[in-house]
């Protein structure tokens, strides 16, 4: 590996952060983790928010602020002032990627518009995070809950007796932080060729309805309105949470072959010769069935057993575990889940979930935990 390999496939961008909360700052740390040089901008009166959305703390922090800002540098420069917006102008100019998720309007009344800027520095990357566009969403604040609600996310999860539900995380934060990844590298090599720089949008709604794939591909193509299923998938049989002896079990038996490895593994051959079973069509038609007899037999052994079990007849299924078990399952498979990143101010390493992505010539690297909040000029 080269130095250059070391220094991470993004050495060499350099990135103004004007954004907070958790879609674009999730976008900048991957960013960071593939080696661009990250400058966080922050209010002078507290810094991003989620330095405050605690409980839970780690030695005064939130981990909700240090789950998605490591690797980052940050500066408190206030927006509102000129001389702030002078410095905000300094930093943008060394810099190859600004990306922010104000309220559209915000950026340009700061002087800092894509626009404003573009005609200076005509190689800038400017990337927009909104919740509902800049044209006649502009005014809707965006919320991860107000988009899983609005954005049909909601309507799909849980079941007839919850009524709606969010999803445990915030769930369109993170997929929009992802586009805006990807939409900013696709600008970077864009511009590698061309010189040119651009703008990037991405919107929360827009995001969730691209990641509702199958279920809204059923809406548009056929006027279809998908409702809540619980657990259930709306195509597929079986694929879905099953009772055990003490927890439960998700089984993803996602065709003939897999399932006629289910009914021989459970003991269960003849399942695999019904003909109300033989094909998914039919297993999804008459699922209330099927589940009554999948169950009858899995009750009688733990979630543990029929993982090994299943496991070793090559059926996708795993206990429901809480993120105890599943970090320690992850641990278990050599995926190193956990590490430990130091950095200045700090007395001992802070413990974060790792980079997804493994590259094996330009790795994700954990230079700096993330920072701690600088005292504002003047202060």
């Amino acid at each position: 590996m080269t130095d250059q390999d070391s220094a991470g496939a993004l050495a060499g961008v350099r990135i103004a952060d004007f954004s907070r909360v958790l879609a674009a700052p999730y976008a900048t740390m991957l960013l960071a983790d593939l080696g661009a040089e990250v400058i966080k901008v922050e209010r002078p009166d507290g810094g991003d928010e989620t330095r405050a959305w605690g409980p839970p703390w780690h030695e005064g922090e939130s981990t909700y602020f240090l789950s998605v800002n490591r690797n980052k540098d940050s500066v408190v420069i206030d927006l509102r002032t000129e001389e702030g917006q002078a410095q905000a102008r300094d930093l943008v100019a060394s810099c190859d990627v600004l990306i922010e998720n104000f309220r559209t309007g915000t950026m340009e009344k700061f002087g800092l518009g894509y626009d404003d800027l573009a005609v200076e520095h005509p190689g800038l990357v400017y990337c927009s995070v909104t919740g509902f566009g800049s044209g006649a969403g502009a005014d809707l604040p965006g919320y991860d809950l107000v988009v899983q609600a609005v954005g049909g996310l909601m309507s799909l999860t849980g079941d007839a007796d919850s009524g709606p539900m969010k999803a445990g995380v915030a769930l369109v934060d993170v997929i929009t932080g992802l586009h805006a990844t990807i939409g900013i590298q696709a600008a970077l090599v864009h511009r590698a060729g061309s010189g040119v720089g651009q703008r990037v949008e991405v919107n929360l709604l827009s995001s969730l309805l691209s990641a509702l794939t199958n279920q809204a591909s059923a809406h548009v193509t056929t006027g279809a309105v998908p409702k809540a299923m619980g657990n259930k998938h709306p195509s597929i049989a079986p694929y879905e949470v099953f009772a055990t002896a003490d927890r439960p079990l998700a089984i993803a038996a996602a065709n003939d072959k897999l399932f006629r490895n289910l009914a021989v593994a459970l003991e269960r051959d003849a399942l695999a010769e019904d003909p109300r079973f033989a094909t998914n069509s039919a297993r999804v038609a008459h699922r209330d069935v099927l589940v009554a007899e999948l169950e009858d037999r899995l009750r009688e052994e733990s979630a543990d057993h029929w993982f090994a079990t299943l496991s070793a007849c090559g059926v996708p299924c795993g206990p429901i575990n809480d993120l105890a078990q599943a970090v320690a399952l992850a641990e278990s498979l050599g995926l190193d889940p956990v590490v430990e990143v130091g950095g200045p101010g700090r007395s001992s390493p802070v413990r974060q979930v790792a980079h997804p992505i493994r590259m094996s010539r330009t790795p994700a690297t954990y230079r700096v935990a993330p920072p701690v909040l600088p005292v504002a000029p003047g202060e």
